[in-house]
């Protein structure tokens, strides 16, 4: 059964930086020149201190800090069968349009060395988890509410075909799709078994098919397989999203889809723009519990542009984005406080969570803001959760 929640509950994204120690030793994983065991009772203890940072600072539902992670997709490779590790040099290798790969990585502001990607080069096989070590690990530490959160099946689809090593072992990537299908459904089964209160599932892809005017920009990687036409694209996607939704029982945990513009720069101006408008349609089609966007900045468009849609408020919670995670500026209380009482004009406070727009630290090497930074704008959303229960507590009863 679900635990329950306070009113106007707090969750972390995802990622959080990793120390020095734990990069230099992922580094070392990958090369093959640290014990799985030494590399695992570091994971432990670094989980640990990030468990109690978030216990420390009133944080509702606790994630792991995907500190294992290279970055939020491509740790795949390690997991599931018929998937490589690729750096982009050596995707380039089997790309036929060389220069418009090239062109995309010049307009990007992260360092090539931080873009790896999980390529498809065989039949995917599930081998027995792909976060399931995580959950295990984040429940040793803590008897809080738990998220563990997963790339989800439009992404991984996207990001893992490359028409000309993927196509040798699917015909098409709707084909693959179904396999990735197939594997997270045993996932989500592992995870529920193990006992989790959310599972969330990371889908940026879809702003990129809607905002990007068909350009194959993309710092997920995602531009790698061929485009469709957006409509096109978002019905393939709305479809392996409604899968994994449908597959996931609701009564024993909260089924949640995040949806951000980019998290890899704190260049504001490279990041994608546009309301969720052009979403509105999948987003209600696929119905989850929990839908956790960024709303932080002006880049997300107004509340109104997805919450005055009875499809979306009818059914699903908002997890909405009060923390900018890639400014050094701390959020005050008093403009999260309006933020979400504006929302509360459209949504019962009851369904209404609080998060940063993203995670700290989406590619393990490239972390988009310090922990210092990090501690005060979290004190700031459980602080303004605070108020907020304490001024609409009669009202939740």
């Amino acid at each position: 059964m679900r635990k329950q929640l306070p009113l106007f509950p707090t969750s972390l994204i995802g990622s959080m930086p990793r120390s020095k120690a734990l990069l230099s030793a992922l580094r070392m994983m990958r090369r093959g020149m640290i014990e799985s065991s030494d590399f695992n009772q570091l994971i432990e203890a670094e989980t640990l201190k990030v468990v109690k940072l978030q216990e420390d600072l009133g944080i509702d539902i606790i994630s792991s800090g995907e500190l294992g992670r290279d970055n939020y997709v491509s740790f795949v490779s390690d997991k599931i069968g018929g998937v490589q590790m690729m750096s982009m040099s050596e995707m380039l290798d089997y790309i036929d349009d060389k220069k418009a790969f090239e062109d995309m990585l010049t307009a990007l502001d992260v360092p090539a060395v931080s873009i790896k990607n999980a390529i498809c080069v065989g039949k995917l096989q599930y081998n027995g988890g792909i976060v399931a070590d995580e959950l295990l690990n984040l429940k040793k530490f803590t008897d809080k509410p738990v998220k563990i959160t997963l790339p989800g099946p439009y992404l991984l689809t996207r990001s893992m075909w490359l028409p000309n090593l993927s196509g040798k072992v699917y015909g098409s990537k709707e084909e693959l799709g179904q396999d990735v299908i197939r594997i997270l459904k045993e996932e989500i089964d592992n995870l529920v078994s193990i006992g989790v209160d959310v599972i969330q599932f990371d889908e940026p892809v879809l702003t990129e098919v809607v905002f990007t005017e068909g350009k194959p920009r993309s710092f997920m990687c995602a531009a790698l397989s061929e485009r469709k036409d957006p409509k096109e694209e978002l019905e393939f996607a709305g479809s392996l999203i409604g899968q994994i939704m449908e597959h996931i029982d609701r009564t024993k945990t909260v089924a949640s889809l995040h949806v951000c513009r980019g998290n890899w720069s704190k260049n504001e101006s490279t990041l994608l723009t546009g309301p969720y408008t052009p979403l509105l349609e999948l987003l209600a089609k696929v119905n989850p519990d929990l839908l956790t966007l960024e709303f932080s900045t002006p880049r997300a468009g107004e509340l109104n542009s997805l919450l005055a849609d009875p499809r979306i408020v009818e059914h699903t919670a908002l997890g909405l984005g009060v923390i900018n995670p890639r400014t050094d500026e701390i959020e005050t209380v008093d403009p999260i406080v309006s933020r979400v009482e504006e929302a509360m004009t459209y949504l019962p406070m009851e369904r209404l969570w609080l998060n940063p727009d993203c995670g700290f630290a989406t590619f393990s090497n490239s972390p988009v803001n310090v922990l210092e930074t990090i501690s005060g704008k979290i004190r700031s959303l459980t602080e303004a959760a605070s108020i907020l229960r304490s001024k609409y507590h009669e009202a939740g009863k």
